[in-house]
């Protein structure tokens, strides 16, 4: 299901626009509840898919998502392969030197521990799983006595939890909730949260201006009239950080 640039069939349309204004975004596909697959539908689907729809439509630009792993996301957007990110990425000084980076349309985002109790140790010794490439993953590997375990997609840092090969997994606190609550008890969030990079922005080419001024506009217009914050709501609850 994660084949390379597997295009959906979910496509943006914006008005009647030339083909100069028709872009490809890159996605994961694997970070609910930020882009996900249906798996009634195959579609892509999750907050970025939708808040990509409205931006793509106030920014008169015809959209359509194309799936790619994570791992290398950023390289098949400087090759060209589509011309923008909306993955959850989290805008960090690191990325933004190879490629920039549209306004934040998530406030900065709070990491989180999911462990299989509420007393593991996530301490001197302890092995903690995050998914390679993230800000989650640079923060572990700079905790002196924690051991880093590394693996490329979302779900196989919950399931080296659940199997003994992690004490517990640090990622998105927005991504670990729902798993908290759907594993019945199985799986329980731990309350140290940290709050790392500068919230989540559309990865673009740093040639790219004029589409980053698109989306800029697009991003301050819904914060302006509320709709980001009504979207923010919809995917994360009432609780969750808004603009």
């Amino acid at each position: 299901m994660k084949k390379l640039l597997l295009a959906t069939a979910f496509a943006l349309v914006a008005g009647s626009v030339g083909a100069q204004d028709a872009i490809k975004i890159g996605t994961e596909g694997a970070y609910e509840p930020y882009n996900y697959i249906d798996q009634a539908t195959g579609e892509l689907v999750g907050f970025e898919i939708e808040l990509g729809a409205e931006l793509c439509k106030r920014a008169g630009l015809t959209c359509e998502f194309v799936q790619n792993d994570w791992d290398s996301i950023i390289p098949n957007l400087q090759s060209g392969n589509y011309d923008a990110i909306m993955a959850g990425m989290s805008i960090t000084d690191e990325r933004k030197q190879v490629i920039d980076f549209s306004e934040n349309y998530t406030p900065p985002s709070k990491s989180a521990y999911l462990a299989l109790s509420a007393d593991a140790n996530i301490g001197e010794g302890a092995v903690i799983a995050a998914q390679t490439g993230t800000i989650q993953a640079g923060y572990i590997a700079e905790q002196a006595g924690n051991t880093l375990l590394e693996f490329a997609t979302p779900d196989e840092t919950v399931a080296a939890v659940k199997n003994g090969e992690a004490d517990a997994v640090f990622a998105d606190k927005d991504y670990l909730v729902p798993i908290a609550g759907d594993s019945g008890g199985a799986l329980v969030m731990l309350d140290n949260d940290v709050a790392l990079g500068g919230g989540i922005g559309i990865g673009m080419r740093k040639s790219d201006t004029e589409l980053r001024a698109k989306f800029d506009e697009a991003i301050k217009a819904m914060k302006a009239d509320g709709s980001l914050n009504a979207l923010i709501v919809k995917y994360f609850g009432e609780e969750s950080d808004k603009f």
